[in-house]
């Protein structure tokens, strides 16, 4: 097997790894008495929809799932909205799947389907606040390099059904979520906002991620910041008393079918971590440092050697905006810093198929891509956070089309025997 095969076929490991058609099944809980509502809002959520009506057939529902990633369903019924900025069907769809937990009863059941991707898919804006300050917000945010942790901390003290405001709408319902997790350590507070679990965070804490990252807010929002109405339920809240929440897929999991297919292809694999953050291009860089010690001197292990990693880094845009996203920036500055290194490739992708701006999974380099560079070019491309476009001129893109999961991103680099 290539080079280039080997780290697609890692890739697709992780992928079906992350499969909520597999995953979701074992999961599902008794059904009630009264009705079952199927709810969420994520990248994967038209797949976990599928999968809940495998198993119980046509389902009364919701879920909302970004533009183009739609699947067939038998009674669900899905709605499509924008990422990672929202538009109309983001607070159209937030709004019915409000209603619709407010109109259930006590021996209903409410079944969540949550992943990555709902903070923006299903965003209702707090009393006062318009969709334009949500997209404004969003903007800044996705520009200012902050971690998604504190993205969606603000995102939660601003929104009408973030940080466990869902789970109140839908009490005395029995509520149970099914997750899919994008987020380093699997916070379940944190992915797609956690509109259906307790929040521990204040608007105090929102207001502190405000003036660290430099945002300016606009009025409406700072007052809303302010205000009684920012504060999210805690889980000493009654409501959460029938509530439940199970991670279904996760990264590691994606990281470890991954290390399979390298130990089975000759290369050693070693697992750095499903959590690793910081920004993508020094991220890129600090790989690249570890793979120099691997081939240099044996550390900290041997060559064939596969290192992998997960989790979500950030990009800050400097001036005007290029094409592109966190792992094919992150790829760009570990090309820079391993350029002269003889035997090492990598891959950096989505799992949800984009990322960032474009319509690719990531990006790869090999010996074939690094053929045709420029280093010149390289960081050029690096100063103008324009990866997509320095990959694309080497056929370097990775393309799956909307994947219907999201376990965060996927990193192999492969340091090859000497």
């Amino acid at each position: 097997m290539d080079i280039q095969t080997l780290l697609n076929d890692m890739f697709a490991a992780a992928l079906k790894a992350a499969d909520p058609f597999h995953a979701i099944p074992p999961m599902l809980p008794e059904r009630p008495r009264g009705r079952t509502v199927v709810l969420g809002a994520g990248k994967a959520s038209a797949r976990m929809a599928q999968a809940v009506e495998a198993a119980w057939g046509p389902c009364e529902g919701l879920v909302i799932v970004p533009h183009g990633a739609a699947l067939p369903t038998q009674g669900i019924e899905l709605i499509e909205a924008s990422h990672p900025v929202p538009d109309i069907g983001s607070e159209t769809g937030a709004r019915r799947v409000l209603e619709m937990a407010q109109a259930l009863g006590p021996d209903d059941l409410a079944l969540f389907l949550i992943s990555g991707g709902g903070s923006s898919l299903m965003a209702l804006p707090g009393e006062g606040l318009t969709l334009s300050d949500k997209q404004s917000l969003n903007r800044a945010l996705l520009a200012s390099g902050a971690p998604i942790s504190e993205m969606n901390v603000l995102r939660k003290h601003l929104s009408a059904i973030k940080g466990g405001r869902l789970a109140l709408a839908a009490a005395p319902a029995r509520c149970v979520t099914l997750v899919i997790s994008d987020v380093p350590g699997d916070d379940l507070s944190l992915i797609a906002s956690g509109p259906t679990v307790p929040d521990e965070s204040t608007a105090a804490d929102a207001r502190a991620i405000v003036e660290r990252a430099g945002i300016s807010l606009g009025s409406a929002a700072a007052a809303f910041l302010n205000s009684r109405a920012a504060e999210t339920p805690g889980a000493d809240d009654p409501a959460f008393a029938r509530t439940e929440a199970h991670v279904v897929a996760a990264p590691q999991a994606s990281l470890e079918a991954a290390a399979a297919i390298a130990r089975a292809n000759g290369f050693t694999p070693m697992i750095l971590g499903d959590a690793i953050e910081g920004e993508a291009r020094e991220a890129g860089r600090v790989m690249a440092g570890i793979a120099r010690q691997v081939r240099n001197h044996g550390q900290p292990g041997a060559a064939p050697l596969a290192i992998i990693s997960g989790g979500e880094t950030t990009v800050t845009l400097r001036g005007a905006p290029g094409k592109g996203g966190r792992c094919s920036e992150f790829l760009l500055g570990f090309a820079l810093a391993a350029w002269d290194l003889p035997g090492v490739s990598a891959l950096a992708c989505d799992t949800d198929g984009r990322d960032g701006s474009e319509h690719n999974a990531g990006v790869i380099w090999t010996a074939a891509q690094q053929a045709k560079a420029e280093r010149r070019k390289a960081f050029d491309h690096l100063s103008k956070n324009d990866a997509y476009s320095f990959f694309a001129e080497l056929d370097g893109l990775v393309m799956t089309g909307p994947t219907h999961t999201n376990v965060n991103d996927f990193r192999v680099i492969l340091v090859e025997a000497s």
